[in-house]
């Protein structure tokens, strides 16, 4: 694996050889650096154990893959620009594993106009599901379902006073919907709402404010960076709260960033754990041969994405083009991943349907 930086942005060659050997250019625009950098470099790392595996055995139809990553430091803009460059100069076949809600509803009119796939977003906002984004194919979960389950399985638990800690964008409201939407289910109200800037992330008046409400869970729906913050603060302001989080902070960078306060925090997952699933297996295997270790739920998420990106290159014949591979997702029916079963179609881009939870443990690990 080679590692070659130009241009203010990192370009991953995914082969062994030269760029100019590369035969098939994906792109990826998502936050290297920045408030989602540690999570993003995972779900990158998993991305990379299937396309290098892949390419080791000759690529798809005799052609390696190559992908392109940009950094967009988590800002929308940047991403918009970097999209651009991807589509127009690079002539990527698709984009794969942007990162963040309102930086991939912004490149959505890029995709329409180039006519782009965009595989595996690292997000599971409801934008991207309904109505359907014609170029856009999800593989995770829905921040819905998952904001659902975590509000169903605290309340089963006993737990009734719960507040919502919210990013003030896109993302935010996603999840604050289905948070909302899971206690109107438990005929419940939130003991409290609280919003705050995602650029300029201040909880001075939110932590002591919902330590002294008492909430029993507060359920927090932003960045890792921020989610981190956020919890240093109301273990400071003197929160004895249950904290929980969604899937975007599934990972190992997120668990060392909460440090002494990462014991006993709950974080929905949208991918099994379980090596009984052959996805998980595969993907562990693949992982300490290289000298990772166990890989993280952030790193499944793009090794996932991974499968499904090649599958659909392999399905659009001897040579991938846009429309080709488009056409080939649209196609993809009952797609065994591993124990997991994807299908699209032309009007349904969901992929998968997944939701569990994971408490982090004494050992810094994800437990069920």
């Amino acid at each position: 694996m080679k590692t070659r930086y130009s241009f203010g942005f990192a370009v991953l060659l995914t082969c062994s050889g030269l760029a100019a050997q590369a035969q098939i250019w994906i792109g990826q625009t998502a936050g290297f650096s920045g408030a989602v950098a540690a999570g993003v470099k995972e779900t990158t790392d998993g991305a990379k154990l299937y396309l290098d595996r892949v390419n080791a055995k000759g690529g798809v139809a005799g052609q390696k893959i190559e992908l392109i990553s940009m950094d967009d430091k988590f800002d929308t803009q940047q991403a918009v620009e970097n999209a651009r460059v991807l589509i127009e100069e690079k002539n990527v076949v698709a984009l794969f594993l942007t990162r963040g809600t309102p930086h991939t509803e912004a490149i959505i009119p890029l995709l329409e106009k180039h006519r782009v796939p965009l595989v595996g977003p690292s997000s599971g906002a409801m934008v991207l599901h309904q109505p359907v984004r014609k170029y856009v194919f999800n593989v995770r979960a829905t921040y819905h379902r998952e904001a659902e389950k975590a509000i169903a399985q605290q309340v089963s638990s006993g737990f009734t006073k719960i507040a919502l800690v919210y990013t003030d964008d896109s993302f935010g409201l996603d999840g604050l919907a289905g948070a909302q939407k899971g206690l109107q289910t438990a005929k419940l109200a939130a003991s409290g709402e609280y919003k705050f800037d995602r650029s300029k992330p201040d909880f001075s008046k939110i932590a002591p404010a919902v330590a002294q409400s008492g909430a029993q869970t507060v359920l927090l729906v932003a960045s890792g960076g921020a989610t981190a913050e956020a919890i240093h603060a109301l273990r400071a302001a003197g929160s004895n709260a249950q904290f929980v989080t969604l899937s975007n902070n599934a990972s190992a960078g997120f668990i060392a960033s909460l440090g002494a306060n990462a014991r006993g925090v709950i974080v929905s997952q949208v991918f099994p754990q379980s090596p009984s699933y052959g996805l998980v297996k595969e993907c562990a295997e693949l992982s300490r041969a290289k000298g990772l270790g166990d890989p993280s739920p952030a790193m499944l998420e793009g090794f996932t994405a991974a499968k499904v990106l090649v599958e659909g290159l392999h399905r659009s014949g001897g040579k991938p083009t846009r429309e080709r591979l488009q056409a080939a997702l649209e196609g993809l029916t009952k797609f065994d991943l591993g124990g997991l079963e994807l299908s699209y179609s032309p009007t349904d881009h969901s992929g998968l349907d997944f939701a569990d939870l994971a408490i982090i443990g004494m050992d810094g690990k994800f437990k069920r």
